[in-house]
């Protein structure tokens, strides 16, 4: 008894420096569940399941915004595919989320020193112009924290610009630039400003502004929000360039009504054995209205289906319950995952039951590596789970602090164990948000891989003998 206390011990002190000796294999996988995963990841990269489940939804439905019609539209055609599919469990949690709507004017022109027609897009819960729009001077910041440090009522009488270009094409760099567009426009009312205009959040040169949402604070003005593309604001960089006052003349037609209802949807396939306990693998389901949704997150739905799809024809049920979770309303705040955990940790008390969770919300490529976020003592398993994905790609990293991503991570800090399969992000931000974001950008051989990767992980997750929190 004293050996296994001093093993255990030094089990939680080497895991915590990603050092694990020889003794601590857990041995959770055994010969037969890995050839089971071998199988799965066999079948599904010859598979083009993923990718015809993207096909189906963005020609089926189109754009998944929330609140419209082809968000009821999406989640019925969900529910439709997965009892389609075989499901066992098949069904939807209501969430009340804010009802916005673009209009169907949003224009943008500088009107002097020189006179050019922008591309512009209203920034997602933008209040609209007054009727016959603003035109005003623009006042130009390098970057939102310049226009935070702005004096109040320095911007009276102007529009507000911010004009920092997103370099790098990833989450960080895309956290980074995006503090302008979530969170400049009240920033900018601070200091008197009629609107704000910012460059996009995209690393694209073309002409097709990129959307997202952006957020008020109660007890400041809400001003109209709006970005404009990256080559026009390569021109209005160029205009504000030769020192004379610019003018710009901005109308949105923007607005809001009364909250409405949309859903998450949810299929399980149930376990045998404890099929209270849970591994949940997710993507969500809605998208911006100005184009089909196919990288965000249509090719998450399609892995997370078809992922589901190859488990159930492999005939062989999961010891515990597998649960394919869409989201509704990620993009205007992860609202959806919020509503889910309030729902299943504070009114049915079966969060614990949720054993470890996985999302895709990246466009398309590749997944290159696995950051786990598990309990010491389940870090060997998930290792191991590491060395049957390697010979798809996957590398495994070094920290053990993965909470998941996007929807997912409300879920992971709420206390569930998660997993980050990391992705090649490659273009992803050159369509972001724009209405380049169609189907004939997806990568169908990288989905193949994608959809092996998840299947063969969500198959040992919910086999091997672990307790991931411990």
């Amino acid at each position: 008894m004293k050996k296994q206390i001093i093993t255990m011990a030094l089990i939680t002190i080497f895991s915590q420096f990603s050092i694990i000796p020889a003794f601590a294999q857990s041995g959770a996988l055994s010969d037969e569940l890995a050839a089971q995963a071998d199988a799965l990841g066999e079948k599904a990269i010859n598979s083009n399941l993923g990718y015809e489940v993207v096909r189906s939804l963005t020609t089926e439905v189109g754009h998944r915004m929330v609140g419209s019609a082809n968000d009821a539209k999406g989640v019925e055609w969900a529910v439709n595919k997965m009892k389609e599919y075989g499901f066992d469990r098949v069904w939807t949690e209501p969430v009340t989320v804010p009802n916005w709507h673009r209009g169907p004017i949003s224009t943008a022109r500088i009107t002097a020193p020189f006179e050019h027609n922008m591309a512009v897009t209203a920034l997602g819960s933008s209040v609209a112009t007054p009727e016959d729009g603003i035109t005003a001077e623009i006042v130009q910041f390098d970057e939102y924290k310049d226009l935070v440090d702005a004096a109040p009522g320095s911007l009276d009488g102007k529009i507000a610009y911010i004009s920092l270009r997103m370099e790098d094409n990833g989450l960080k760099g895309y956290g980074y630039a995006g503090q302008g567009r979530r969170n400049g426009s009240v920033a900018a009312a601070k200091a008197g400003a009629l609107a704000i205009i910012i460059r996009s959040i995209g690393t694209d040169d073309n002409r097709t502004p990129h959307t997202g949402s952006m957020s008020y604070q109660e007890g400041v003005k809400k001003i109209p929000a709006a970005a404009i593309s990256n080559p026009d604001a390569d021109l209005l960089d160029n205009v504000l360039s030769y020192g004379k006052p610019v003018t710009v003349s901005l109308k949105l037609t923007s607005h809001s009504h009364d909250p409405v209802t949309t859903y998450n949807v949810l299929g399980e396939i149930t376990g045998t054995e404890e099929p209270e306990k849970t591994v949940v693998i997710g993507a969500h389901l809605d998208s911006w209205d100005e184009a089909t949704g196919a990288l965000d997150d249509g090719v998450g739905v399609g892995i997370m289906i078809a992922t589901g799809k190859h488990i159930i024809d492999s005939g062989i049920k999961p010891k515990r319950s597998i649960r394919v979770l869409l989201f509704a309303a990620e993009e205007i705040g992860l609202l959806g995952a919020a509503e889910y955990v309030r729902a299943h940790k504070e009114d049915h008390k079966d969060f614990d039951n949720h054993i470890l969770g996985a999302e895709w919300d990246s466009g398309t490529g590749n997944i290159l590596s696995m950051t786990p976020g598990v309990g010491p003592m389940a870090l060997n398993a998930v290792r191991e789970m590491g060395k049957v994905l390697g010979p798809y790609g996957v590398a495994m990293n070094a920290e053990n602090d993965a909470k998941g991503q996007s929807d997912m991570s409300r879920l992971g800090n709420a206390g569930m164990p998660a997993v980050n399969l990391i992705s090649d992000d490659g273009y992803y931000m050159d369509y972001h948000h724009t209405p380049n974001d169609t189907l004939d950008k997806v990568d169908a051989e990288a989905m193949k891989q994608a959809v092996a990767v998840y299947s063969m992980f969500a198959w040992m997750a919910a086999n091997m003998d672990v307790d991931y929190r411990k």
